[in-house]
């Protein structure tokens, strides 16, 4: 099966607030990545959006595509992966660690991205370049380093 490394963790305590780089993080099936303000499933919510991915690689070419060097975690991701395809496909399992997540929607890219850099919105609109949203179906704790794999739906 293929599969990659876990890179980049980032959260934001509340929205539009400062995104925080860690190294390590708790990640609950109720609360997403522990201190972030995304996670937190919503009474009567679906919780589509705890954590958010994005592949190293499409950061990388929206970069290119832009001609500018901007660390990742202003895209507002969660977590940055490497060496895998994210699957765009909902219902698609990825996991890393022993912590397991759901694909529910793509990432799609808002307006806020141009307040980064002008035309980044479109460079991340291609491809889910933007990432996928994710349910967290098992919690635990990821690290930097971790083996992200994908498994396909229904397999656990």
């Amino acid at each position: 099966m293929p599969g990659g490394v876990l890179v980049g963790i980032a959260r934001h305590a509340r929205p539009k607030g400062p995104m925080e780089l860690l190294e390590t993080v708790e990640v609950t099936v109720d609360g997403g990545l522990d201190g972030d303000c995304r996670g937190r499933v919503k009474p009567n919510g679906r919780g589509r959006r705890q954590v958010t991915l994005m592949e190293r690689g499409d950061w990388q070419a929206a970069m290119a595509e832009l001609g500018q060097a901007i660390p990742w975690q202003e895209r507002r991701a969660n977590l940055l992966l490497d060496g895998i395809d994210i699957p765009q496909v909902p219902g698609t399992r990825i996991r890393i660690g022993t912590v397991e997540l759901e694909i529910t929607v793509e990432c799609d890219p808002c307006f806020r991205m141009e307040a980064v850099a002008p035309g980044l919105e479109a460079a991340l609109t291609p491809d889910w370049r933007g990432g996928a949203c994710t349910r967290v179906k098992a919690g635990g704790r990821i690290a930097l380093g971790d083996a992200v794999t994908v498994i396909r739906p229904g397999i656990t």
